[in-house]
């Protein structure tokens, strides 16, 4: 049987992975015509090519893969014509090939509003890597760019362009509100506010009528008669379905475009097939990978003797934009007098959740999800099994009584085994569930086996509690590895590497693991290290195992430089130290702000430039802030007893003896901390991992809030302490936390997932139910008294100093590419020399 596919993207591509799975494909001779010059490869995560993917990164598969799997590929070649007689294509190379089955998976184009000068040079699509290549090269000369569309393509080009280096970008969108199908207006509102916050320059209800400039764009005139300069566009305002062959060979084609199809994607002519974009079934262009592989799926199953139908396909869809969360699931705009509507909103925190429900309650219909997506895939199988909501349905977004995250039903076992887990492969419950009996009892192992997750990766998550639900029904152990490379969770390798008193990476992999380490184990062994040992991290060659933010004592921001963070304990600093941060602000161009944690950040240094900053702020008696590390960040303070009229305590004395305590204390995630002088809490303490409140009879210790993406209020721990206990209690509490917890995970989720709850807690560290009080304070101890600065012994080592230079050959020069720029309008406080 020779099956010919037109089109080597995504879809095309998929068709023939699921036509070699299948057991009835046999005998097949199978040729792919592909436009690009490269094989298929990842549109989805197109943007990544900005942060440091390669096209080789973003390939779907080598060419020898479709070689090994006998396919003939021809790139660079599209097929010119297509004879339906003889069954046969051509191509523009002058290739004839027959065929028995013809697949036309041609995808789209990007859609070109007919706007007058769109031909000038600096006007770019997005659509391929030649596109991005293309528009990497013009940049160097542009600093003001604008994308036409404000959906989920255009949106993805203003975060190319902003990567680009292009910080003055606006987004031109002619619907009244951002992501018009997806999202509401309320939503886009949040949207739009967190976009402006990063820096872009939202337009919506605008109509460009033309594109200024000579031969190159200097600007853009709307049709309202107002006017923008820019050097640079990118036009990502729809697509459209690429059916010139069909037309040219007489199949039927809709209205607006697109290659009629049936539910079997059968063109007008039933040897031939239309998948993906350029396949219009009941009236619709599905422009999500999702149905397009499904629609692979569904072709390759008929022609090898198989029997399945495409249906109308959910477009739920979840994404991060800019690198803020967006998603819809379901029906997200029902009209609220056919449904009930729970809407949370934060405009503070750029947070947006609406859930449409049944009138009676009981099901979920659809919704929107802004800044915060975590509960997307659960929400979406609930909506789509129809799954019954708990009896108050606002839990399922705003978490339920006592600050653990709301669960729809059961949470994912309670779904049927039909539910679709994994959209993009088709994969469902039963599938991932009977993988895991069978013995895949990993997730990178049910990936092989059922392709679930390899797609978008939304629903690993998902993936791994199907996988661990599974096998405790089976009555197995479920052990909480940190990865392959070690067979230990986290508090297994924390009391072993104590034991065995190792005290390097390397050191611990030789004698704990095997392999050569890993992202993940990498940065959860360095940070055991320095919790039992607080030794310098960057010593005994431990640097190569760090996040890139330890690497370098500095968090390193867009562009190349990093921020400088001095610690200010409890917030308090003289005129002088203010006057010091100033100087150096000004002697090395550096942006400077207030943070919420009561520091001054400053930003923009250049790598080479670090020690030397450090150097001048240590003299003026600053020390590491530790903004880079998962250590303790702040200790937030009101003004207290001192000032304010209401205070019962000094809060600003108590901050600083806590901050003082335990800065540098690493943890498996950042710790952050408040004293507040009385109960009006002003320093906002009950957000925080650990905060104290003054009482008249001494101090309220509370313990395991968040205020990130999912806030949650501190529990009281204890009450009326006086200064010695609350510190006594807050360093078992903390080396608790440091030996138990899993890896990346912040005190309010540690919390959550222990049994018992704060109940057990309170027990372990104040009534010490375990024993081990005086271990945990003594092993504090040990940490405050080993505290060193790190900047300082950079700053005091020569061999260190080292590591911080672009170039090793010339340490002294600068990398060219990095420039100043003023930032949110603050001008630079002089030229370069």
């Amino acid at each position: 049987m020779k099956v010919v596919v037109i089109g080597n993207g995504m879809v095309g591509y998929k068709f023939c992975e699921k036509l070699l799975a299948k057991e009835n494909a046999t005998n097949l001779e199978i040729t792919v015509f592909g436009e690009e010059i490269r094989p298929a490869y990842d549109r989805v995560h197109l943007s990544e090519y900005f942060s440091g993917k390669t096209a080789n990164d973003l390939t779907l598969a080598p060419i020898n893969w479709y070689a090994a799997n006998n396919i003939i590929l021809y790139l660079g070649d599209p097929v010119q014509s297509i004879d339906r007689i003889n069954k046969t294509v051509h191509s523009f190379h002058g290739i004839t090939t027959t065929y028995d089955y013809l697949i036309i998976a041609t995808g789209s184009a990007a859609f070109v509003p007919p706007v007058a000068g769109v031909e000038k040079e600096g006007v770019f699509v997005y659509r391929t890597i030649e596109d991005l290549e293309m528009m990497t090269a013009y940049a160097k000369k542009a600093r003001r760019g604008a994308v036409i569309g404000g959906g989920l393509l255009g949106l993805e080009a203003a975060k190319a362009l902003l990567d680009l280096g292009i910080k003055d970008t606006h987004v031109i969108e002619f619907a009244p509100r951002l992501m018009p199908r997806q999202i509401d207006d309320a939503g886009s509102n949040i949207l739009k506010a967190k976009l402006e916050n990063l820096g872009l320059k939202i337009h919506t209800n605008k109509n460009t009528s033309q594109i200024l400039g000579d031969n190159r764009i200097a600007g853009m005139q709307f049709a309202d008669d107002t006017s923008i300069d820019v050097d640079m566009l990118v036009i990502s305002a729809g697509i459209k379905p690429r059916d010139e062959l069909a037309k040219l060979c007489g199949l039927e084609v809709g209205q607006r475009g697109g290659i009629v199809v049936n539910e079997l994607l059968q063109t007008t002519d039933k040897s031939i097939f239309a998948i993906g974009e350029c396949a219009l079934f009941e009236g619709m262009i599905y422009g999500l990978v999702a149905p397009g592989y499904e629609m692979a799926d569904v072709v390759a199953t008929n022609i090898t003797g198989g029997s399945k139908h495409f249906t109308p396909f959910d477009m739920s869809t979840k994404l991060k934009l800019i690198g803020v969360d967006v998603a819809s699931f379901g029906n997200p705009f029902i009209p609220q007098s056919e449904c009930r509507t729970v809407v949370f909103e934060d405009t503070m925190k750029g947070i947006y959740k609406r859930i449409n429900i049944t009138p009676d309650g009981k099901y979920l219909l659809g919704g929107i999800l802004i800044g915060e997506a975590e509960a997307y895939n659960m929400l979406l199988q609930t909506t789509k099994n129809k799954v019954v909501l708990p009896p108050n349905p606002e839990d399922v977004i705003l978490g339920a009584r006592g600050g653990t995250e709301g669960d729809a039903g059961a949470g994912v076992a309670s779904l049927p085994d039909d539910a679709l887990i994994c959209s993009c492969e088709n994969v469902t419950k039963g599938q991932i569930c009977n993988a895991v009996t069978e013995g895949c009892e990993t997730v990178d192992s049910i990936k092989k086996c059922t392709k679930g997750g390899t797609g978008c990766g939304g629903c690993v998550p998902m993936l791994k509690d199907l996988m661990v639900h599974t096998m405790k029904a089976q009555g197995k152990y479920i052990r909480n590895v940190v990865c392959e490379h070690f067979n230990y969770s986290r508090q297994e390798l924390y009391d072993l590497v104590k034991l065995k008193e190792l005290k390097s990476f390397d050191a611990v992999l030789d004698t704990l693991g095997k392999g050569d380490g890993c992202e993940i184990c990498k940065p959860a062994v360095s940070s055991i290290l320095a919790s039992l040992w607080n030794e310098m991290i960057l010593k005994k060659g431990n640097d190569t195992a760090q996040d890139s933010n330890d690497r370098y004592l500095a968090n390193i921001q867009k562009g190349g430089t990093y921020s400088v963070v001095p610690r200010i304990p409890g917030g308090e600093i003289t005129p002088d130290k203010l006057i010091v941060i100033g100087q150096v602000a000004k002697k090395y161009h550096l942006y400077t702000k207030i943070t919420g944690g009561q520091r001054i950040d400053l930003f923009g240094a250049h790598l080479n430039d670090l020690p030397d900053i450090w150097k001048e702020l240590i003299e003026a008696g600053f020390e590491s802030g530790h903004a880079y590390g998962k250590a303790l960040r702040t200790v937030k303070s009101c003004v207290g007893s001192t000032w304010c009229r209401f205070g019962l305590h000094d809060s600003v004395s108590y901050a600083i003896r806590i901050e003082e305590r335990y800065r540098g204390l690493r943890a498996p995630h950042k710790i952050k901390s408040a004293v507040s002088g009385c109960i009006r809490e002003c320093a906002e303490a009950k957000s925080k991992d650990f905060g104290i409140i003054a009482t008249e009879k001494g101090w309220n210790l509370y313990v395991c809030g968040n205020g990130g993406s999912k806030p949650q209020h501190a529990l009281l721990l204890a009450s009326d302490l006086d200064s010695d206990t609350c510190i006594k209690y807050i360093d078992r509490f903390l080396m608790f936390y440091i030996k138990t917890a899993d890896p990346l995970t912040r005190t309010a989720t540690w919390l959550n997932k222990m049994e018992g709850g704060i109940d057990y807690l309170r027990n372990v560290v104040v009534n010490d139910s375990l024993g081990i009080a005086a271990q945990l304070e003594a092993e504090m101890q040990l940490l405050v008294d080993n505290y060193q600065c790190e900047w300082k012994e950079v700053v005091e080592n020569p061999e260190l100093q080292k590591r911080f230079t672009y170039f090793v050959n010339a340490p002294e020069e600068k990398d060219p590419t990095v420039q100043f720029e003023p930032l949110r309008e603050q001008k630079r406080a002089m030229e370069w020399k």
